[in-house]
């Protein structure tokens, strides 16, 4: 459910719970069910490489609890597949999607219930449209054909859907331009009526199809579209889960006038008398994970919001900001690319150079992150609204979003730009390899004075440096608030579990 309502953070931590129960038991026919779904919670948030690896392992888990050949594991072990060809295919890993979907369909070769029916439909929409990825026109017609009869053995809403998208990109590639598009608005008209937690997929095929066809300007619209919606559902469940989450946090835990009331209020003066700290760290905690969820596109581990909060604090403070100022910016800092929730991911994953409009789509990430955390009825994150709409700034006035200049950028603004720019340098991306710490001072050094403010820079430049004397690891010493986080535990508990998979029973060979 917190899947399915786009709390991933949430749904992370109860799927590593349920991963340890699992193998506790000792049963992969259990535990394989699992690892489907902590898949398809990654997949859900386009964490594509992440999915395939616990699909992969639900895969083998079924398949060596298949000695009796149960239709539950065979169809645990199918569905696993379909999932990884899925994934394959939005990574452009062609090859690994079409031998995992034509494995999904050798083990379903028959399908005689509904759900079977269902799971083939998406296997062979996924291998269609693979095929189509390679130019392999008469194969992926044929594979989207038997997507549509099997959708009409058991019909259903959703599994007419999946055929009638494929047959729609199968005649565009195929130069039946017209009838595919066609196809594929009905599709979306289709979805919006019956299927509506399908609308983004059926906005994204129209995307495809209409660049396919050469018509860009049309697929933009669709595109801004997406995006709208992207904006809306996202942040209403950002926002959703963060007043959920807040009544707990601050709900009374006496009754009027008892002993342990009185003590409560004591605790609630303490509080106010220590700047209300720990108060304010648990009032973000949920915008600090999803935020962390945002970033986790570009960076696996989840710590680079942690790490940008830290060094842009420090930075706060060698300048003379007040120490609490620099508290509220270290919290406020991590919450920068929170906006990128409501960007598509046809958008953040893309592997190429962005068109101007898809460019333009993508910065409006300052903004839509402004809008929430100004909803997020966090007085004290004033300062993280301001960070996250102005962090793409530029002192010559060339950034992005309202190109302020100079001091007009707030100051918490241009501290966290300058840690930011350095720690995406100097860590691995998708699109790039991590460069020295003297390659990315270097290059913020020629920024001076056209995209970062000439004095934080120069004060910058000596800073980074003497952190590494005194601390030796850099990222060690910026990222340790990250080891408290539960949504980070998670996911490194599901990652060493990962681990522990053994070598013999990874039959299937797609990890080569």
């Amino acid at each position: 459910m917190l899947t399915e309502t786009g709390n991933l953070p949430e749904a992370t931590q109860l799927f590593a719970e349920a991963i340890e129960v699992a193998r506790e038991l000792e049963d992969p026919t259990v535990e394989a069910p699992v690892w489907n779904n902590v898949g398809n919670a990654l997949m859900a948030s386009a964490q594509y490489g992440d999915a395939i690896e616990c699909f992969l392992r639900a895969e083998a888990l079924a398949r060596s609890a298949n000695a009796k050949h149960s239709a539950t594991n065979v169809a645990t072990e199918s569905l696993a597949l379909a999932n990884v060809a899925n994934c394959a295919l939005h990574l452009k890993d062609v090859r690994k999607g079409i031998r995992a979907a034509r494995r999904a369909i050798e083990l379903n070769p028959d399908p005689s219930t509904a759900s079977d029916c269902f799971n083939r439909v998406i296997a062979e929409s996924n291998y269609s449209r693979l095929l189509l990825d390679i130019g392999e026109l008469t194969h992926a017609a044929e594979h989207c054909e038997h997507a549509r009869l099997f959708a009409a053995k058991f019909p259903t809403a959703r599994s007419e859907y999946v055929a009638s998208v494929t047959s729609g990109l199968v005649d565009v590639h195929s130069d039946r331009a017209d009838i595919g598009l066609t196809r594929l608005k009905k599709s979306l008209e289709h979805a919006r009526r019956h299927v509506r937690y399908e609308v983004r997929d059926a906005l994204s095929a129209c995307i495809a199809g209409y660049e396919a066809a050469g018509q860009p300007d049309v697929a933009l619209v669709y595109l801004h579209e997406l995006l709208a919606m992207n904006r809306e559902a996202k942040a209403a469940q950002v926002l959703m889960h963060h007043g959920e989450y807040i009544k707990q946090v601050e709900q009374p835990a006496f009754g009027p006038g008892s002993i342990d009331a009185a003590m409560a209020n004591q605790r609630g003066k303490l509080r106010i008398q220590l700047g209300e700290r720990e108060l304010m760290r648990n009032r973000i905690l949920l915008l600090e994970q999803q935020s962390v969820a945002a970033e986790l596109h570009d960076d696996t581990t989840g710590e680079h919001c942690y790490r940008v909060g830290r060094l842009a604090s420090i930075l706060g403070k060698e300048i003379g900001l007040e120490e609490d100022v620099c508290f509220l910016i270290d919290l406020a800092a991590r919450l920068h690319d929170i906006g990128k929730l409501v960007v598509p991911d046809a958008i953040l994953l893309k592997p190429g150079k962005l068109t101007p409009g898809e460019r333009e789509i993508m910065q409006t990430h300052t903004t839509a992150g402004a809008d929430i955390l100004a909803k997020s009825n966090i007085p004290q994150m004033h300062i993280a609204e301001e960070i996250a709409r102005h962090h793409h700034e530029r002192w010559d006035g060339n950034g992005y979003p309202t190109r302020l200049a100079g001091t007009a950028i707030p100051i918490a603004a241009r501290v966290s730009a300058l840690a930011d720019v350095f720690d995406a340098l100097t860590h691995k991306r998708p699109y790039k390899e991590a460069w020295k710490v003297s390659d990315a001072l270097a290059e913020i050094a020629s920024l001076k004075g056209k995209q970062f403010d000439p004095e934080l820079t120069d004060i910058f430049l000596e800073l980074v440096p003497r952190l590494q004397r005194e601390h030796g690891d850099l990222d060690e010493f910026l990222a340790v608030e990250a080891k408290n986080s539960p949504f980070i535990k998670a996911r490194k508990q599901i990652a060493e579990a990962l681990k522990g998979t053994d070598p013999e029973t990874t039959l299937f060979e797609m990890r080569r």
